[in-house]
């Protein structure tokens, strides 16, 4: 390892490192526009000059261009270098606008602080400007060319990080432009990356437009929760409005950037019509009234009919903490335990990944970046978790391998090998290439086990001669590697995939250590929530409600209509209740129909919250401010009225774990303190991999809860199963429901900022498919199913399975009538619209 003296003080630095890391190692921040650290060197700014005084390099040069060698000695202070410097910014201000008064940058402007740290401070040209035409970009960044010092910073993330070609660099030299070949939303799902990475003012956050300065804003590291994948953020709030979402730097999950959905979907939290105030019917009340109303009614259910009637659903949108505090208040009454799936399926899948995963297979998101061959399995990682997308980017920069099995249409910003595989016939696919990966000799190195499942695999994909091939191929691939991993899906895939993914893994991990694992969940909190549920089968909920067991419900921030196939018959269910109890933020539908409304508040406002990602890594969320209705809302956009009152109007919201320890004490007539200090103590008790929860506060980039190893029989009860598809007729498709990348996901659907970034829903079908039932590309159809005509436009693929059609849960189609994952008659249910 190279040793060089930088500023007179002495470091050690791996080979390969450059000069400007090193000096920034020692706490020296020589001045930079076009390096990054997640982007590397290229020279571009010449604004990191330094002096090297001694070694195998003398005079001037670009310290992010310099390999640290030994015997180096360098000076960021020296003169020549300073003035060097100097000169450099005096050159990039020549055309710079100085809109300093009007550009959202200010105040957090790179280029305003190296101007005046280099000491530039004299306007000496007096020449023409030069000057550019704006673009329009789309919803989220607005465009501002005239500002550019063309450090490429924009270009080099765009196109080379994350992949995408419709924004690059266009002319030459000095008259160089940034931009889109001809103006229109930006097509990357990263495009908002761009206004973080931007050194001066050219992409800024057009959500956040104009509504404050850095130093206004009350500010809090957080997490984002619109997917599973636990991207850390920094949240900005003015006047009790969260005005906008910036990425935080996390070494293991996001590392510097996060996706558009992440950084434009935290408007729901400002919507006009969130519950703020308690409700009993359609009356508004004070917070305590309504809970002693609630209370009040619980206790009469429960004397007329027994605990057993009252039922609770949390979600995984859920905090830890509310799920442990719901869990811990049905044990403390002794109801029946809660549930945080809708769909017992999903339920299944969730437990059974997260109860696979340990720590001798589970993969973060800087290790899929390092892999050298990866395979996703009912995985499509732009619109399920986008930065693993991006991940998975570097990964293919590197060298990797990448293998999708899936029956959607998958697009990647990369180039990689996609097997259209109908959902049922992935666990076959699974348990081929897990007999064609492991031999007999390393499954007998894992132990009598190991050798009886290897034993039931079968030796080939019997259905199709092209599928056995690619199967093959894989299976050659995944053996020739050095960091093979494995991402699988739990939303379309059949509930036996988890399973046969780990048991894969495992086998792998026979042959290569440093295979690992990777599951996309459903939800921030999936993970908390498997580990909080209670197993066994659940008892149906709709129909306990239809037969009035259920006498009364309590959502926690669960909204059943929102994933629930037949809504008509979950309102008529809803409707049989005594009591509708609902705790949320959102104005979703279950609270419309409630009897009695509890508002509040989100994971940004007045308390401290955990979330588990898909690997069981625990972060800990800062509170942003107290919440309250923004002021805007209150003035009608003119100046607040005075008052000496001290409530915050729409600030009478308390956190669904203080609730829920409300609602307790009352019932039991003695105080509750359920989300107390002893709150961790008892997550400890209830499942053990919690006890590590007291070093969190020690661990700023998380902590994981799973354990070192998993149960003690390794290998599932899967793998000599046969497909797990049931018989279609030929003249059938197959729908699924799918998610997307904006429009499907439940809390960025509130967003007002993300839904103009939705694209219109389309019905997917393989073109063969299509053509055989005489309908073309673009055309308007009408899907009959349940007697509910859904109309929308065909989108005809080749880069899909055939025999399936695929649907997003987009939030403008009434998608619940359709039971995913079943046969259907084209012919009779899918029909032109004229």
């Amino acid at each position: 390892m190279p040793k060089l003296i930088i500023d007179n003080l002495e470091i050690e630095v791996p080979k390969g490192t450059k000069v400007i890391e090193a000096a920034e190692r020692l706490g020296i921040m020589i001045p930079r526009f076009c390096y990054h650290p997640a982007l590397g060197s290229v020279g571009a700014c010449r604004v990191c000059a330094v002096t090297f005084l001694e070694g195998p390099v003398k005079g001037v040069e670009m310290s992010c261009m310099t390999d640290a060698e030994d015997g180096m000695v360098v000076s960021t202070t020296d003169a020549e270098a300073t003035e060097f410097r100097r000169y450099v910014i005096e050159w990039l201000m020549l055309n710079h606008p100085h809109d300093c008064p009007v550009c959202d940058e200010g105040g957090h402007c790179l280029l305003q602080d190296e101007t005046i740290s280099g000491g530039h401070g004299i306007r000496r040209y007096l020449g023409k400007k030069r000057t550019y035409n704006d673009q329009y970009l789309g919803p989220f960044v607005q465009h501002e060319m005239n500002r550019c010092i063309h450090c490429f910073r924009c270009r080099r993330f765009y196109q080379e990080f994350a992949g995408y070609r419709d924004l690059g660099a266009m002319q030459i030299g000095n008259r160089t432009y940034f931009g889109r070949f001809q103006e229109g939303p930006l097509e990357s799902p990263f495009s908002g990356n761009l206004i973080d990475l931007c050194p001066t003012g050219v992409y800024t956050d057009k959500p956040a437009r104009f509504k404050g300065r850095r130093w206004d804003f009350q500010r809090a590291p957080s997490v984002c929760l619109h997917c599973s994948l636990g991207c850390n953020t920094v949240g900005s709030a003015r006047y009790r409005e969260v005005v906008r979402q910036e990425a935080r730097f996390n070494e293991h999950v996001n590392g510097h950037f996060i996706c558009d959905r992440g950084r434009f979907g935290f408007d729901y939290v400002n919507l006009p019509d969130r519950p703020r105030q308690a409700r009993i019917g359609e009356k508004e009340v004070l917070l305590e009234q309504g809970i002693r109303s609630a209370a009040e009614a619980l206790d009469r259910i429960i004397r007329e009919a027994g605990p057993e009637a009252i039922a609770c659903l949390g979600s995984v949108r859920n905090s830890l903490e509310t799920q442990a505090v719901l869990k811990r208040f049905c044990q403390f009454l002794g109801w029946t335990l809660p549930r945080f799936f809708v769909d017992p399926d999903t339920e299944h899948k969730v437990i059974r990944a997260t109860s696979r995963l340990d720590g001798r297979l589970a993969f973060s998101m800087r290790d899929v970046e390092n892999a050298d061959f990866i395979l996703a399995v009912g995985a499509d990682p732009v619109n399920e978790g986008p930065m693993l997308a991006l991940a998975m980017r570097q990964a293919y920069r590197k060298g990797a391998s990448i293998v999708v099995m899936d029956p959607r249409p998958v697009s990647l910003p990369f180039v990689f090998d996609h097997l259209p595989v109908a959902p049922g016939d992935l666990g076959l696919c699974l348990r081929v290439l897990a007999k064609g990966v492991a031999s007999r000799t390393s499954a007998e190195r894992l132990g009598p086990e190991a050798l009886e499942y290897y034993e039931k695999l079968p030796e080939e994909y019997p259905k199709d001669a092209y599928i056995q091939e690619r199967l093959a191929a894989i299976r050659q691939g995944m053996q020739k590697a050095q960091r093979p991993t494995l991402i699988c899906g739990t939303d379309i895939v059949p509930s036996t995939i988890p399973d046969l993914a780990a048991d894969l893994v495992l086998l792998m991990k026979a042959i290569c250590d440093q295979a690992g694992l990777f599951y996309l969940l459903p939800g921030p909190n999936a993970f908390g929530a498997a580990l909080l549920s209670p197993g066994g089968q659940p008892a149906p909920l709709v129909e306990a409600m239809e037969r009035g067991e259920i006498r009364a419900l309590i959502l926690v921030e669960s909204d059943p209509f929102w994933l629930f196939p037949d809504q008509e018959r979950l309102a008529r269910a809803l409707d049989k209740l005594e009591l509708l109890l609902v705790l949320d933020y959102l104005p979703s539908r279950s609270l419309k129909k409630a009897h009695i409304v509890l508002p509040t508040t989100t994971y940004l406002e007045s308390t401290a919250s955990s979330f588990l990602n898909q690997e069981g890594r625990i972060q800990s969320l800062s509170p942003l401010h107290q919440g309250g209705c923004p002021i805007h809302q209150v003035s009608g956009g003119t100046h607040p009225r005075r008052t000496f009152l001290d409530p915050i109007p729409g600030g009478e919201t308390r956190t669904s774990a203080q609730i829920l320890s409300d609602l307790a004490s009352i019932l039991t007539g003695r105080e509750v303190a359920l989300a107390g200090k002893d709150l961790w103590e008892w997550l400890a008790k209830e499942n053990s991999v919690f006890e590590g929860l007291a070093a969190l506060s020690e661990q700023s980039e998380g902590l994981r809860m799973i354990r070192a190893k998993g149960e003690e029989r390794p290998f599932s009860e899967v793998g000599h199963n046969g497909s797990e598809r049931k018989t279609v007729p030929l003249d059938h498709l197959e729908l699924l429901l799918v998610d997307w990348t904006m429009g499907t996901e439940e809390l960025s659907c509130y967003s007002r900022f993300a839904q103009k970034g939705e694209p219109p829903p389309a019905l997917c079908m393989h073109l063969e498919d299509a053509h055989q039932l005489g309908l073309a590309d673009g055309m308007r159809v009408s899907l009959h199913l349940d007697g509910r005509p859904l109309e929308l436009d065909l989108h005809l693929v080749e880069n899909m399975a055939r025999g399936v059609m695929v649907l997003p849960r987009h939030r403008q189609l009434s998608w619940q009538g359709f039971k995913g994952m079943q046969p259907i008659i084209p012919a009779k249910l899918l029909k032109r619209c004229d």
